[in-house]
C-alpha cells in the first residue's frame, strides 16, 4: 500500500484550518476512509484534571465503554506509560487487552510527543487480524509526530 497520499493529506489537514479537535477528527476520518483494515480510529489524550489518566478524544467508530483509561492499564496505557508504539497483531493473545468490541482483531497504539512530554496517542483497531503492516505503522508514526506542532 502507498501511504504516501494519505501522509500528505494528513500534513494538509494538520496544516490547516480549525480546531485541535476538529484537525483530530478529520484525521480519524481521513485514516478510516482511506485504510481499508482500520475499523475505529481515535485519539486518547491526557487528562488536564488527572496525572497518569488518559481520556477519548475526537474518534470514528463504535462507541466505547473505554473513556478514561489509566496509564499503564491496557494496550493505550502501556503505550502511555512507556512512551513506546505498540503494535498487536491479535489482541486474543495479548494478557492485557481492554476489549472495545468482540470484532478487534488487531490494534496499534502511538505516543504523541511534545519534545519529551506525552500528550496522547492514537489508537486504532482493527477487526482484521494481522493488518498492521510496517507500512501502516511508520504512517501513523509519522502523523503522529506532526501532530506535535498542533498541541
Amino acid at each position: 500500500m502507498n501511504t504516501k497520499p494519505i501522509f500528505s493529506k494528513a500534513v494538509t489537514i494538520i496544516d490547516g484550518e480549525g480546531t485541535r479537535d476538529e484537525k483530530l477528527l478529520a484525521l480519524c476520518e481521513l485514516l478510516d476512509r482511506e485504510v481499508d483494515v482500520f475499523d475505529w480510529t481515535g485519539f486518547y489524550l491526557t487528562s488536564p484534571d488527572e496525572e497518569r489518566m488518559l481520556e477519548l478524544g475526537p474518534f470514528v467508530g463504535e462507541a466505547t465503554d473505554h473513556t478514561r483509561i489509566a496509564f499503564g492499564t491496557g494496550i493505550c496505557g502501556q503505550a502511555a506509560e512507556t512512551l513506546e508504539t505498540f503494535v498487536v497483531q491479535d489482541v486474543s493473545q495479548a494478557d492485557n487487552y481492554l476489549a472495545c468490541s468482540i470484532d478487534v482483531k488487531s490494534e496499534i497504539v502511538v505516543p504523541i510527543m511534545k519534545g519529551e512530554k506525552f500528550i496522547g496517542e492514537l489508537d486504532i483497531d482493527s477487526h482484521t487480524k494481522d493488518a498492521i503492516t510496517p507500512e501502516l505503522q511508520k504512517l501513523c508514526e509519522k502523523i503522529c509526530i506532526e501532530l506535535s506542532r498542533i498541541f
